[in-house]
């Protein structure tokens, strides 16, 4: 009788521990409570999941839950979530200069596209103002000889390799051959090399022309638009211009 007593006591007491603090069985994928650690919110759920999250250059990997069911006999029933983070790894992020984009495609094009663009605003102006004293004054300045003398060394210094004096000079008797220039000119920073040669060497023969013209009081705004592209034949036609003015 005692004993059984004592059963019926212990019973009782199970089933009114269970009443008060019922037993929490999470649900599948509901979240169940929130975690923030090093600037990360992250919800946890039941399940136990890993998350990688990068947050102002730090990189946290592992991230996850650890979920523990614990039963008393006066507690009930609990949960226990304990965040668990295996490591840190930080990440330097910074700016960093690579000497291949100072000698890359894309800075060839550029020096190309502004040794083109840099000589126009001075054709413009001998052509279409050639007695503006803004004109004069451009054309008395060496500035964009400068300039375009320092692209062309440039780009010669990038494109100039330990058989360019071979490929030059490929005649026995030092004189330069077709095959050869065709051969070194097949680079593209040759090239631009040799563009932005023409650009300085034509923009001198242009404003030579406009200077003799306006010293003659000849005509020139067409010998130097032939100078640009075509500066043999706009020399060409200010010798014929100029000789066409004085017969007459």
């Amino acid at each position: 009788m005692v004993v059984a007593g004592i059963f019926i006591f212990a019973h009782s007491m199970a089933i009114s521990s269970c009443l008060c603090h019922p037993l929490v069985l999470p649900l599948k994928d509901k979240p169940i409570g929130t975690w923030g650690n090093v600037g990360v919110d992250q919800r946890l759920t039941s399940a136990p999941r890993s998350m990688n999250a990068e947050t102002f250059g730090r990189q946290i990997t592992g991230v996850g839950t650890d979920l523990q069911s614990e039963w008393s006999f006066l507690g009930g029933s609990r949960v226990i979530i304990r965040p668990q983070v295996t490591k840190f790894i930080r990440h330097q992020k910074g700016f960093h200069i690579h000497a291949s984009w100072l000698s890359g495609p894309q800075l060839v094009s550029t020096v190309f596209t502004l040794g083109t663009a840099g000589v126009l605003p001075f054709y413009a102006l001998m052509v279409f103002a050639p007695k503006a004293e803004l004109t004069k004054k451009s054309m008395e300045s060496s500035i964009p000889y400068v300039v375009l003398g320092v692209l062309y060394a440039y780009l010669l210094y990038l494109s100039w390799t330990p058989d360019t004096i071979r490929l030059m000079f490929a005649s026995k008797y030092w004189l330069p051959e077709l095959p050869g220039i065709a051969k070194m000119f097949s680079s593209e920073i040759t090239l631009a090399s040799a563009w932005i040669h023409l650009l300085a060497v034509d923009l001198f023969a242009a404003r030579h022309v406009f200077q003799d013209g306006l010293q003659n009081q000849i005509e020139t705004r067409h010998s130097v638009s032939l100078c640009l592209l075509f500066c043999p034949i706009g020399i060409l036609t200010h010798v014929i211009t100029k000789a066409l003015t004085k017969s007459s």
